[in-house]
């Protein structure tokens, strides 16, 4: 208690550490001369005595102080965090508000316990040192070459404070320990709830003075002498200012990130450089759970960022948690990979730009909704939209005048007979028909090899060799409904949009489809089953054909046998704002039902 008011004017942690050091300094004389004495070959008995007597007392002595200094440690850290996160800086020492008094209660009695137990390591080793100076002076005047019989007598019971005492502390810095943890966790949240709302405030109200490292700042690494960026296939490393005013395309995806859609944005991203007026960096954000995070997750991040020519964060990990959560929340990210546009102050351009990429690669530039609106405006539903950037080979069939079919499903027994009837009609129309299948978007790689295989060996039609083909045109398709959608389109009002949710209800219904297209505008097209219907009956509309032209007359052909009895499935990938509250069936007019399908693809 003496030493409690000599100390009273200190705060709690510091009553500990000067205590401490001033025994650090006593204990460290008294080895110092336990040391030197063992050393004196002149007294072969004291090493026997230090064994036989006290060893065991200072093993005692030596587990008290290790307990002390794990809770002194534990206090000094347990206090620091409390000051430091609850109490402002510019609070006079010593002094504690109301509020922050309750998180420090904790703390006194495992201050008295480290006082006490010092103080008994303390008086224990001065006793040692008395024992030790009245047995050293006993043998210099009385050895006579054995030693004395009390030193046989046992010494080595162990007072009860020095066994107990390492015991009380270690439950003291449990209940410490657990205590820090706890409020640690509450800190914790509480700094990223601010950094969240901070988050929201800088990106709802972005000021005009400021240019785009200060929200790239924010959200990838808020230390400004870092090199957070990385590009993934030279494994150069990169600092923020790489990026100031420029257009940055945030790429925001977790790690089931496909080969396709880094192989197609990387074919955008390089054909940039052949437009002067078209500048703009990609930056890629991966969105992983640091919980979970292992070797594994490590290696497939490593190899997707190894394909990516752009930038890209180094480690995922130095994104934290309030961004993601941002960036969910907010930006609306749930698994399906986005692009956020940054105009070069860090305004957001486009919540979603790689719809306007899909449609439009570069011409989107500088990827505003502005601008895809203008792009919308200017454009109709023709063969170059739909196959835009995927095979050049169509748009030489265009230039030829050659008639065009493109097919898609999955059922091989219907692709065989509509081949062969389509081949068959085309002889007796006397049209120059090309055949080209597109697949369909939810098979997987290897059942689109198979279909492929097939038309190949039985030299049924065209195909794209590449999945990556396939898979961009059914992309592009759902890339113009989510764009589409944005900008509150309906199948009422937007012929392009009506021809889009037609072709992917085809696709989603399962049974097969076609198009038929002359030149850039003319087209026909229908669900396999009723094309199939249709051709087989050629013979009834082959005159009118010769007359009014062979895709208008199988319009008419096609409309006049389709009966309003029908079932049309529309597979949408993905929840969110691409997903429009109402939809129309594109067939009848009717609102369709929402159903939830939930799918496993282990292609």
């Amino acid at each position: 208690m003496k030493l409690l008011r000599t100390l009273a004017g200190y705060a709690w942690e510091a009553k500990v550490v000067l205590t401490l050091a001033a025994f650090a300094v006593y204990n460290g004389e008294f080895r110092l001369v336990a040391q030197l004495r063992i050393k004196d070959p002149s007294v072969k008995y004291v090493a026997i005595l230090k064994q036989l007597s006290v060893e065991h007392q200072l093993q005692a002595i030596d587990n008290i102080i290790e307990s002390i200094i794990k809770v002194t440690k534990c206090i000094v850290e347990y206090c620091e965090m409390i000051k430091s996160n609850y109490i402002p800086e510019d609070t006079p020492p010593n002094y504690i508000p109301e509020d922050t008094l309750p998180l420090l209660d904790i703390i006194p009695a495992p201050v008295f316990l480290v006082l006490r137990g010092i103080l008994a390591c303390a008086f224990h080793i001065s006793d040692l040192t008395q024992r030790s100076r009245d047995e050293y002076t006993k043998s210099t005047e009385e050895y006579s070459g054995e030693l004395p019989s009390h030193f046989y007598e046992n010494k080595d019971d162990i007072p009860w404070e020095l066994k107990e005492l390492p015991h009380l502390l270690d439950e003291r810095h449990q209940n410490i320990e657990k205590k820090r943890h706890e409020e640690l966790t509450n800190i914790k949240k509480k700094r990223h709830e601010e950094y969240y709302k901070n988050l929201i405030c800088l990106f709802q109200d972005p000021h005009q003075d400021l240019d785009n490292v200060k929200y790239l700042r924010a959200l990838i690494s808020q230390k400004a002498d870092t090199r957070p960026l990385e590009i993934g296939t030279s494994k150069s490393r990169f600092n923020l200012e790489r990026l100031r005013w420029r257009q940055v395309l945030l790429l925001i995806s977790d790690l089931s990130l496909s080969n396709e859609e880094i192989v197609n944005l990387d074919h955008i991203y390089k054909e940039r450089q052949n437009r002067a007026e078209v500048e703009y960096e990609i930056v890629w954000l991966p969105v992983v759970d640091a919980t979970t995070w292992d070797e594994a997750k490590r290696f497939r991040f490593e190899e997707l960022k190894s394909k990516m020519p752009w930038y890209a964060v180094h480690d995922p990990l130095i994104i934290e948690p309030p961004v993601i959560k941002f960036i969910r929340n907010d930006w609306h990210f749930d698994k399906k990979m986005i692009i956020v546009s940054l105009d070069p102050q860090g305004r957001v351009s486009s919540l979603n730009a790689i719809h306007m990429l899909w449609v439009w690669g570069n011409l989107a530039f500088p990827f505003t909704d502005e601008k895809d609106q203008v792009l919308w405006n200017a454009e109709s539903w023709r063969l170059q939209l739909v196959a835009d950037g995927i095979d050049p080979t169509i748009l030489d069939w265009i230039e030829k005048g050659k008639y065009i079919c493109l097919y898609g499903g999955d059922d091989l027994e219907w692709i065989r007979k509509f081949t062969v009837r389509a081949k068959v009609v085309a002889g007796l129309a006397g049209i120059s028909l090309e055949l080209l299948y597109v697949g369909r978007s939810t098979a997987t790689r290897e059942r689109i090899r198979k279909v492929n295989k097939v038309i190949e060996t039985e030299n049924l039609s065209r195909f794209w060799p590449d999945y990556t083909s396939n898979w961009f045109f059914w992309s592009r398709m759902d890339s113009m409904r989510c764009s589409k959608a944005k900008h509150h389109k309906t199948v009422k009002n937007d012929e392009i949009l009506k021809e889009v949710m037609t072709l992917l209800s085809y696709d989603g219904s399962g049974g097969g489809w076609v198009m038929v297209w002359r030149g850039s505008n003319e087209t026909a097209r229908a669900n396999g089953p009723l094309t199939l219907l249709t051709l087989d009956d050629f013979e009834a509309w082959k005159n009118e054909a010769a007359k009014s032209g062979f895709v208008p007359t199988l319009k008419d052909e096609l409309k006049r046998r389709h009966t309003p009895d029908h079932c049309i499935r529309l597979i949408i990938p993905g929840f969110g704002p691409d997903i429009p509250d109402r939809v129309e069936c594109p067939d009848c007019g009717r609102e369709m039902e929402k159903f939830l399908k939930i799918r496993c693809c282990t292609d």
